[in-house]
Parts: C-alpha cells; sequence; structure tokens
C-alpha cells in the first residue's frame, strides 16, 4: 500500500479548462483559507432595530431600496453612524438601528444602473445626421451614486446625478454647503476629504477631469486668494475622475483610464499632481478601498494595487472567471469593500445574467490568494467603527456579517451551503490507474462534514462520483482512476427539518401571521394540529417532535418528504438558515495500490 498526498493549495484557480485547475481548487462557495487551511467564511444576520422591545424588526432601508455608497464614522461625542446612499436618496442609521431619511426631498431624474442615455447632449459627439432624431438605444449613461466622506464628525456628499456638495451635520436633511462664494464648485461627479483637511470637489464644474479644492479646514470659501489655500487643477487625462481615496501622506485619484496622486506641498501651489499609473482605470466609482501605504481596485479586466509609489498589476488566479462573466453595461454597481480582521479585499460584481450585483471575488492581500463565490451585495463598510462589517442586501436589508458561522439564505433566492470542489488531482502513475482504499482526513471540526470524489481516466472522459463519505479518520473507500477530484460539502445539503420548521414558525409568529403559502393537499405545512391556523400549539408539536417526546405523522409522512423533494426552494420559503461549523480542512491522504494500465 502506497500514501498519495492530496496535497491543494490555498485559493481558487479558474482558468480556461478544467485541466488548467489541475490540482488547485476551482468551484467555490463561502469559504476562505487561513494559513493554508480550509474553513467556512463567517456568518451574517439581519441587523435588527434596537428600538424595537421584541427585538424582531429588521433594519432596512425599504423595500427594495438598494444602497449604492455607504459610510461608518463617529461623530465627537462618540456615537457611531452610518450613510447609506440609494440612487436618488440618502439615509442615516445611528446606534440603535434607526433609519432616517436626510434628503429634502428625493433627487428626480436619477437613475438606478446604467440607462439608455438620450438627453441633449448626450450621444455620440459627431455621430448621426443634423435634423434627424438621435437613436433611442445603444448608449448607455452611467447610474447615479453617492460619493460620501466624513468632515469631522461630519458628513459630505454628492450625488453623481445632481452633483451638489451637500453637508449633514447629524441633524435636520443634508443640504448644500451653505456659501455665498461664487467659485463654489457645482455639477461634480465625487468628493474626497484629504489627510490636510480639504475638500477635493471631482470632476467639478461639469469637467470630468477637473479638480476643486477648499481653503484649508473651511469648506465655504473655494476662491483663490493670496490669504488662502484654496485652488483648482484640470488633470492630464483622457479619462474621467472617478474617485478619490486616502492614502499614507498622499490623496491617490483614479480616473476611467489612469491614476493620479495629490501631494501637499503648501502655498502658493498648495498641491503638486503627479500620474502614478497608466491603463489602470477604476471600473467604478466604488470599485477601491485604501491599504495602509497605498490602495487596491478593479479595472476593466485586471486588478491593481498601488504601492505608494506607482501602480502594479495584480496577478489574477480567476481572472478569467470574473471578467468574462461581469455584466459590463452595468459595471457602475461594482462594489469595494474591506475586511480587515481577514486581511482581505471583496468585490461586489452583478454576472452577465442578472443587472445587480450577485457575485463576488476576494482577494487575500497578506496570503496572496483568491476566492469566489455567490452574495447579493451591492455596498457595505468595514468593522472598526462597529463591531462587524456592515454589508447591504439588494433587497434594503442591513446585514451584520463574520457573526458566527450562520448563513441566512440569500435574498436572490441561491442556496447557500458552503463547499469547495478542486480540479483535477494526477493520481495515476503513466498510464496505470491506482485504487484507493482508504482516506485519511486532516480536519479540525465540531460538526460532521461529507467528502465526495469524483474519478475518470482521461480529461474528456466522463466522470464517476463516489460518496458522500463522512469525514472520519481514516475512512474505507473504493475509488479507482488516473485523476481524481474532491469535493467537501460541510452541510451535506442535508436539512435538519425540525430546525427549519422551528424557524418558520418563529418568523410567522413575529410577522403575525404565517410566513409561507405552502400547503399540502389544502393543508398548510405547518398546520402540525389540522385546525386550520399556524399557532404556538404547533411550535409546541414540532419542539416535541424534535426532541423525540412524541412523534407525529404529519411531519414525518408529509412535511419531511415534501421538503426533501422541493429542497432547496423550500428551505428559501421558510426563511432556514443553515449552521454551518467552525471546521477546518487540512491535507487528505489516500492509502492506495496500482491498478492496471489502460
Amino acid at each position: 500500500m502506497a500514501t498519495v498526498p492530496f496535497d491543494i493549495p490555498a485559493g481558487v484557480v479558474r482558468h480556461g479548462t478544467d485541466s488548467e485547475s489541475a490540482g488547485r481548487w476551482r468551484d467555490v462557495n463561502y469559504v476562505r483559507w487561513e494559513n493554508g487551511s480550509l474553513r467556512p467564511i463567517g456568518g451574517w444576520h439581519a441587523r435588527e432595530d434596537r428600538t424595537d422591545t421584541a427585538n424582531t424588526v429588521e433594519v432596512t432601508l425599504g423595500t427594495n431600496v438598494k444602497a449604492r455608497a455607504a459610510l461608518a464614522w463617529k461623530s465627537t461625542s462618540g456615537t457611531a453612524w452610518i450613510a447609506a446612499g440609494s440612487f436618488n436618496n440618502l439615509f442615516s442609521i445611528n446606534e440603535a438601528g434607526t433609519v432616517t431619511s436626510i434628503l429634502a426631498s428625493t433627487i428626480s431624474g436619477a437613475t438606478d444602473g446604467a440607462a439608455e442615455n438620450v438627453g441633449y447632449g448626450k450621444y455620440l459627439y459627431g455621430k448621426g445626421f443634423y435634423g434627424e432624431p438621435r437613436p433611442t438605444s445603444g448608449v448607455l449613461g452611467d447610474g447615479s451614486t453617492w460619493s460620501l466622506d466624513s468632515w469631522g464628525e461630519y458628513l459630505v456628499a454628492v450625488n453623481s446625478h445632481d452633483g451638489v456638495l451637500r453637508q449633514w451635520t447629524l441633524t435636520g436633511t443634508a443640504d448644500q454647503i451653505s456659501t455665498t462664494d461664487t467659485a463654489f464648485p457645482a455639477n461634480n461627479d465625487s468628493v474626497v476629504v484629504t489627510e490636510e483637511r480639504f475638500l477635493f470637489a471631482l470632476g467639478a464644474d461639469n469637467d470630468p477631469a477637473k479638480i476643486k479644492w477648499c481653503d484649508r479646514e473651511d469648506n465655504t470659501t473655494w476662491t483663490p486668494s493670496a490669504t488662502n489655500e484654496a485652488g483648482d487643477i484640470i488633470l492630464d487625462t483622457v479619462g474621467k475622475i472617478q474617485l478619490g481615496l486616502q492614502v499614507r501622506g498622499r490623496t491617490l485619484i483614479l480616473t476611467t483610464t489612469d491614476a493620479h496622486v495629490a501631494t501637499y506641498s503648501g502655498p502658493p501651489a498648495v498641491y503638486g499632481f503627479e500620474k502614478v499609473g497608466s491603463n489602470c482605470g477604476a471600473v467604478s466609482r466604488h470599485c477601491a478601498v485604501a491599504h495602509e501605504q497605498g490602495a487596491f481596485w478593479m479595472g476593466t479586466n485586471g486588478f491593481y494595487f498601488y504601492d505608494g509609489q506607482s501602480v502594479r498589476d495584480i496577478p489574477c488566479d480567476v481572472q478569467d472567471y470574473v471578467f468574462k462573466g461581469m455584466n459590463f453595461e452595468q459595471q457602475g454597481k461594482v462594489y469595494a469593500v474591506k475586511n480587515s480582521r481577514f486581511n482581505e479585499i471583496w468585490w461586489f460584481y452583478p454576472s452577465t445574467s442578472t443587472a445587480e450585483n450577485d457575485r463576488y471575488v476576494y482577494y487575500d492581500y497578506k496570503e496572496n490568494h483568491w476566492g469566489i463565490g455567490i452574495l447579493d451585495r451591492t455596498a457595505g463598510v468595514d468593522a472598526g467603527v462597529h463591531r462587524t462589517p456592515i454589508w447591504f442586501s439588494a433587497t434594503g436589508k442591513v446585514y451584520d456579517h463574520e457573526t458566527g458561522y450562520t448563513h441566512e439564505h440569500t435574498d436572490n433566492g441561491e442556496q447557500v451551503f458552503s463547499y469547495a470542489e478542486s480540479g483535477p488531482v494526477e493520481a495515476g502513475q503513466g498510464e496505470r490507474i491506482i485504487n484507493v482504499t482508504k482516506v485519511i482526513p486532516d480536519h479540525k471540526a465540531q460538526g460532521e462534514h461529507n467528502l465526495v470524489f469524483k474519478t475518470r481516466n482521461y480529461p474528456n472522459d466522463p466522470e464517476t462520483t463516489k460518496g458522500p463519505f463522512s469525514a472520519i479518520s481514516p475512512t474505507n473507500v473504493r475509488l479507482q482512476g488516473r485523476q481524481f477530484r474532491l469535493r467537501i460539502d460541510p452541510n451535506s445539503k442535508q436539512i435538519n427539518y425540525t430546525e427549519l420548521a422551528e424557524e418558520a414558525l418563529k418568523v410567522s409568529v413575529r410577522k403575525a401571521s404565517p410566513y409561507s403559502d405552502v400547503y399540502i393537499n389544502g393543508r398548510h405545512i405547518l398546520d402540525i394540529s389540522n385546525d386550520g391556523n399556524v399557532s404556538g400549539a404547533d411550535a409546541v408539536a414540532i419542539l416535541a417532535h424534535g426532541a423525540g417526546t412524541q412523534s407525529y405523522d404529519w411531519i414525518t409522512n408529509e412535511v419531511i418528504p415534501y421538503t426533501l423533494a422541493n429542497y432547496p426552494e423550500t428551505a428559501i420559503v421558510f426563511d432556514v438558515t443553515y449552521n454551518t461549523q467552525d471546521w477546518t480542512l487540512g491535507n487528505l491522504k489516500l492509502e492506495t495500490k496500482l491498478g492496471g494500465a489502460r
């Protein structure tokens, strides 16, 4: 007997053909690697309004109100705030979870995502015939989004549609900064506050390459003079300014084509500007995050890092998967968040099958590997101001992330269990196949997870699936082939039916009505007593059934088979959660013996 190590390095490789991912992880969801070991990402749950004494009201911006920007900061009194902007509104969220619109009125004419751009002056310059109507399709304009930053304890904000530079002083409404200065910037694209306490208006005065800044610590003075440090400049770029970021000692300005840094030099020039990267444009206004001395961002065909001196490409093992699977018509929705606890930068983006963010890709900048998955998040903030990262879903819900290992269902109906599947691992020797008799796992798990193997002899052969096998040590198996693919499924797609029913009843009770509309032959699936109602008595019956103190034929013969036959749809209907354990998978070993030649 020989022992073959099944050692798969950390990170996902998703290039070209299946064989190009040989010996690496290829298809994963909701997993990460720490020190080379595979484990689940942290869970999440809907944030709750703490003013609700029953602790049942979820924090939401409104039904299907999508956050397109978010910022967390603290006031001078220590109060934590979150600002979140939809395409046409701006909200504040206090520590209790109370959501308040802070605009006097929503922004008229704003668009949620890319839309046909047929307004005056919006078609391609020089195209078409004079006096002829312009086409009504084929030219997409940018969707409306917010740029947010903190000015001391106040919020400053610009919506890209109306370009108004607003300020919110923690009370009342967010209004245009009050000033009589005629140089006050209008029609801005975004805003950033520098380390030196200047307010940069980016794409100012309807010029996509113009930057205006106010006097130091005075956002009401914009006209340059010998007695102040206000100023402006037009960048030497063919691109359009997308965003600005504070980096250590400098301010990074990203356009659609290149990158520039602004360095404070004091009067009379105040700021010097230097181009630090070409052909590295930002894909959206929220695709970048600052990191110590530099910044990470997504471009239109790659990822980039500014290291404090220059811009460099980040080699990406999932580049084909991400950029060939992205809906570039909606690229303005790409949103980057930092998950500093795990040294990760996450990007949420829309896949080709949808107009809304439904996928993620993350980069572990400490251990230098990539992860991918499915999750509908439109904006978010890192932990720091708040205890956990806070991310926003496409349905308007606000979620606390990295909270234990329980994953609530996704709002778009996707399956939520974590898994990881490798590319093919060559285990055969030359023309000989091998027989695997035992799997020797290296794992740490409070809960059981399963292993599935897929075997074949050549890349284009059909695969034979064996398993699932319980990950005990060692596990007797009977496998045969030259190439082996491993899938680890910690949840095993097995539903805890008692938990499912309990959760459904809990939701029903707190919403004061049955949550689902699922009936079997006219009887509600949760009506255990068959009295036409879902009540507390049914909850007691389910608990008794789950505890084994009493058996109910309805649950055993109808609810469980129906749920199994309709998985995962029933899991989504019942708002069920999946309790993933804190498992860790190290290196597997296969106990083998040689087979015949093929």
